[in-house]
């Protein structure tokens, strides 16, 4: 797709604030309903494993990457960052169709973990020394590893945010943000150990995949509506 020529930008900023302010409380809601659920059903799946467990294999790169407590606050980010590209829908219609697109990872994602349960393999940290990396790894239970539905998500959610970017005619700066945020948020998983680079590679190939074919889908409505909605 290519970007127009650029919009003025108060034109810009005029299009962001009425794709905020369009529908806001449903959308809001959406999403809080959204994440809710899929938590409900990932620790469900987490908590009744119906296979033995496989644990992933480490690489080289996971020994290159160093253990970064730090990173937790862009491990986290996720929650904040998925919430970016619903809140810039300029429709329902649109709406519906991100969280059929969403569910749709979900319930591929849950579904390797019901039939291919895995977990991350120990390391040997003393986690006692980083109470609040313990205990996400207590929640968590290191399992429901590959792929990483954090990193598919992240990648699922730049790939709408870079479409809508477009659509807006955004700065570059925003998209190179964009960009790496999501790069950051894939780095975390390793540098909190939550995941390994196989969950990694998985988890973006996932999400790549789930959201190229849900946006070239798309692409057909756009063309013949002007307002793509």
């Amino acid at each position: 797709m290519r970007q127009p020529a650029a919009a003025p930008r108060a034109l810009w900023r005029a299009d962001v604030w009425s794709r905020v302010r369009c529908a806001w409380f449903a959308k809001m809601t959406a999403t809080t309903l959204g994440i809710s659920g899929f938590f409900v059903a990932y620790f469900w799946v987490l908590h009744h494993p119906r296979f033995p467990l496989t644990v992933m294999p480490l690489t080289a790169l996971d020994r290159w990457v160093d253990f970064r407590p730090e990173a937790l606050p862009v491990y986290l980010s996720l929650w904040l960052y998925v919430s970016l590209a619903p809140a810039l829908l300029k429709s329902l219609r649109e709406l519906a169709s991100f969280g059929l697109a969403a569910l749709a990872l979900s319930a591929i994602g849950l579904g390797i973990f019901t039939l291919w349960p895995t977990a991350i393999p120990s390391f040997d940290i003393d986690w006692s020394q980083h109470p609040s990396i313990q205990f996400l790894k207590t929640v968590d239970v290191a399992s429901n590893a590959c792929p990483s539905l954090h990193v598919a998500f992240a990648v699922f959610a730049a790939l709408w945010l870079e479409r809508l970017l477009l659509e807006m005619h955004s700065a570059m700066a925003l998209r190179v943000l964009n960009a790496l945020w999501c790069l950051g948020i894939l780095y975390s998983t390793l540098a909190t150990r939550q995941h390994v680079v196989i969950d990694v590679v998985a988890g973006a190939a996932l999400g790549g995949i789930v959201a190229a074919v849900h946006l070239r889908a798309l692409r057909p409505a756009a063309l013949a509506s002007p307002t793509g909605s």
